[in-house]
């Protein structure tokens, strides 16, 4: 009688391929299309005194594809990565776990800050602004007589 070590790993493995492959089959491409979906950015929003930073990671974008913009005392950062799907037409994908497609983060800025001289910098997938604050407008109190 021969004796054969058992692998108990063997047959969950073949499974974990037969399970794979049934997806595969069923989903097709618009399984991994399905990626491609809203995302935000981790921030860290820091400050210093004189100014706030607010630091967004965005590896991978191109420094176009990044709009910045201020309305009505909102900072909002929005932009799109790519999909590297579209770009490579030829070979295969086995998996597709970064996220792609639309952006958008809003944050509500402080009366003491001068939205006018908000800077910013995209460096080795990091997106960084500085926004310098002004001096707090001290709040007069006024009393009121009442009649």
């Amino acid at each position: 009688m021969m004796l054969t070590r058992f692998n108990p790993t063997r047959e969950l493995t073949g499974i974990q391929r037969e399970i794979n492959r049934l997806f595969e089959d069923f989903f097709g491409d618009s399984f991994e299309r399905g990626l491609e979906k809203a995302w935000g950015p981790a921030v860290d929003i820091t400050e210093d005194g004189k100014n706030i930073y607010l630091k967004a990671d965005l590896p991978g974008m191109n420094q176009k594809d990044i709009k910045v913009s201020v309305e009505d005392d909102v900072l909002t950062i929005s932009g799109e990565r790519k999909s590297e799907r579209e770009e490579k037409k030829e070979g295969k994908f086995y998996r597709l776990e970064r996220v792609y497609g639309q952006f958008c983060r809003s944050f509500t800025l402080p009366d003491n800050v001068d939205s006018s001289k908000i800077t910013a910098e995209y460096k080795d997938g990091v997106l960084t602004l500085t926004i310098p604050r002004t001096e707090e407008k001290k709040s007069k109190a006024i009393e009121i007589e009442v009649k």
